[in-house]
C-alpha cells in the first residue's frame, strides 16, 4: 500500500483529500527522511494530535530518567515527542530518544548551540549565525522529525516591545535566547536573515519547520498584544517563503490567553499563515492554576482546536514550577488528548463512535467494558469500587439511577410481554 494510502486510512480521509491538504499546504506529514517511522498527518480536516515535551535540565540529566518520560508520554498516547534537553549528554539523549521514539521527534537546536558556545569558552551570543547553522544541521542529520526555530523575531520587534511594555516579558527560552544574540551584536535576527539557508538544510532532509512563536503571552495580560501580533506577521511572510521552497511548515501559537481571545488568535494565524497547521502550547486561560496548569491548558486546548488547532504541546502540573517527573507527563498526554478529542467531536472528525461505545457499556454497567474504553484505563481500574449493591458502583450504591431506570424500563417491558401473552394488553 502507499504512504499516502496508509496514512489516509489512519486518519479515516481518502487519499484525494490528503493529497489536497498537502498541496495547498493545511496539512504536512512530519517525518525525517532518515526515520523509518510512519509519518504524522497534522492539519486541516484531520485528528488534533497531542506532543509532550521531555529533556533534561542542568540540574536533572539523565538519560535513564528521559527514557521513563518518554515510556510514560508513548503508554498514554502522545502522538509526537519533544527533546528539549539543556543538561548533560545532549548529543546521546537525543539519539536515544529517536532510537526508542516510533513517533516523530522535534527539538529546539539553539538550546544545544548555546552548550556548544560554552565548549568553545563563550557564549551563546558569540556564535556566528554559520555555528548555529551547524547545530541545527546536527540534529537533522541525527533524524529530527520537526525543528522549532524562531525565525519571526526581528529587529523591528524589539522596538514593539520597548514601545509597548509588557507583564510577563519574554518567557520563551528560545525567544530570549535570539533577543540576546540580536542586541549583543546589533544585527538582524540570524535565523531570520539566514531563513533561504534553513530551508536549505529542512528540505534536504524532508524535515519539518515549526516557526516558533519566541513572543508568545506568558500573561493573560499579555494576550493578542503588538509584539505577538507583529511576530505573527512576519511568521506568515516565512510561511509563504517555506512553501515556494517546498518545505514542510507549521506555526507555534500561545501561550497565555484568556478564554474571549482563543477564537480570534486562531483565526488570526489561519488568515495571516495561509491555513499553516496551528501548533499551540495549552493556551492556558488562567495564570492561577499553578499546580494544576494542565486542566487550564486542556480548557484553552479544547476551544482551540474547535476553532482550527491543529496540534497541542501538552502541558503538565509542574509547568512553571519543576521538570516533569513521568507521572506529569502521562496527566499532561492524557488531558491534552482529552482537549482534543473534545474538539474533534464537536468537529465531527470520527471521534463519537469511541464515546457512543463508552457509554454503552455504562449504560449497561458493563464495568470492565468502561475500563477498557476509557481514555486510561489504568486509573479508571485505580479509581472503581464496586458496591454491595449488585453492578452498582459506591457513587451511589442501591440508589444507583443507571439500575433502577434499567430495571424499570425492563419491567415495563416484561409486563407488557406478558399481557401480550395473555391477550388483555388490548
Amino acid at each position: 500500500m502507499k504512504l499516502i494510502e496508509r496514512v489516509a486510512r489512519m486518519e479515516g480521509v481518502r487519499p484525494r483529500f490528503l493529497k489536497q491538504g498537502i498541496a495547498e499546504g493545511t496539512i504536512i506529514l512530519v517525518r525525517n527522511r532518515r526515520r523509518r517511522i510512519t509519518p504524522l498527518a497534522i492539519g486541516r480536516g484531520l485528528r488534533t494530535k497531542v506532543n509532550a515535551n521531555i529533556g533534561t535540565s542542568p540540574d536533572r540529566a539523565s538519560l535513564k530518567y528521559e527514557l521513563k518520560k518518554l515510556k510514560a508520554a508513548l503508554e498514554a498516547g502522545t502522538d509526537a515527542v519533544m527533546d528539549l534537553s539543556t543538561g548533560g549528554d545532549i548529543d546521546r539523549i537525543r539519539r536515544e530518544i529517536i532510537a526508542h521514539a516510533p513517533v516523530p521527534v522535534g527539538t529546539v537546536p539553539i538550546y544545544q548551540a548555546a552548550i556548544y558556545a560554552r565548549k568553545k569558552k563563550k557564549s551563546f551570543v558569540e556564535l556566528s549565525p554559520q555555528e548555529i547553522m551547524e547545530v541545527i544541521e546536527r540534529h537533522l542529520e541525527d533524524g529530527v522529525d520537526f525543528i522549532t526555530v524562531h525565525c519571526g523575531i526581528t529587529r523591528r520587534a524589539i522596538e514593539v516591545i520597548k514601545r509597548f511594555p509588557r507583564l510577563a516579558g519574554v518567557v520563551s527560552r528560545g525567544g530570549s535566547m535570539i533577543l540576546e544574540w540580536m542586541s549583543y551584536n546589533d544585527e538582524e535576527n540570524p535565523l531570520y536573515e539566514y531563513y533561504d539557508e534553513l530551508l536549505k538544510l529542512a528540505k534536504r532532509y524532508d524535515a519539518t519547520l515549526s516557526l516558533g512563536d519566541g513572543l508568545r503571552p506568558g500573561a493573560i495580560h499579555d494576550g493578542t498584544d503588538p509584539a505577538q501580533l507583529e511576530e505573527l506577521m512576519v511568521i506568515g511572510e516565512l510561511v509563504k517563503r517555506a512553501r515556494e521552497a517546498e518545505v514542510k511548515v507549521m506555526v507555534e501559537g500561545p501561550g497565555h490567553l484568556p478564554l474571549n481571545q482563543i477564537e480570534a488568535n486562531i483565526k488570526l494565524e489561519k488568515k495571516i499563515c495561509g491555513g499553516a497547521p496551528f501548533y499551540v502550547l495549552g493556551p492556558l486561560v488562567t495564570d492561577i492554576s499553578t499546580g494544576y496548569d494542565h486542566i487550564s491548558a486542556a480548557i484553552g486546548g479544547a476551544l482551540a482546536a474547535y476553532y482550527g488547532a491543529d496540534f497541542l504541546c501538552y502541558v503538565t502540573p509542574t509547568e512553571h514550577l519543576s521538570l516533569p517527573k513521568p507521572s506529569d507527563v502521562k496527566l499532561g498526554v492524557i488531558a491534552a488528548r482529552i482537549a482534543g478529542h473534545a474538539a474533534d467531536i464537536a468537529k465531527g472528525i470520527g471521534s463519537e463512535e469511541w464515546d457512543f461505545e463508552l457509554s454503552r457499556a455504562r449504560a449497561e454497567l458493563d464495568w470492565r467494558g468502561v475500563i477498557r474504553l476509557s481514555i486510561d484505563p489504568e486509573r479508571t481500574r485505580k479509581f472503581f469500587h464496586p458496591s454491595a449493591a449488585a453492578k452498582a458502583c459506591t457513587m451511589c450504591g442501591e440508589f444507583c439511577a443507571v439500575k433502577k431506570s434499567s430495571e424499570i424500563f425492563e419491567g415495563r417491558k416484561r409486563r407488557g410481554k406478558a399481557l401480550k401473552r395473555s391477550g388483555t394488553g388490548r
